[in-house]
């Protein structure tokens, strides 16, 4: 364990009365504690929100990177409506 560095820290009333619950309730030892577990859980949400932005960044890179055509909306509408057209002729064909 790394040695402690004891820092000062102003905190809101409601945010010290919280720590002290914390503390006489018995889920901490120290106010130390609480603080540590906060900023424990406060990594995690860093660490979490650097993943998603990483995962994010690769999914619109990969997406930059893509080399199939663009196609507008009006374009897509156009071209299902060819592949409905060709498919509606091929079951009218076999039913003849």
């Amino acid at each position: 364990m790394e040695p402690a560095e004891k820092l000062s820290v102003t905190v809101t009333p409601a945010m010290a009365r919280m720590i002290r619950e914390k503390v006489e309730d018995g889920s901490f030892g120290s106010a130390s504690e609480v603080i540590r577990a906060a900023l424990r859980a406060f990594q995690r949400e860093e660490d979490e929100h650097a993943e998603r932005m990483a995962s994010i960044r690769a999914r619109v890179k990969s997406s930059i990177d893509d080399t199939r055509p663009n196609l507008s909306g009006k374009e897509v509408r156009e071209q299902l409506k060819k592949l409905a057209e060709q498919y509606s002729s091929r079951i009218d064909d076999s039913a003849a």
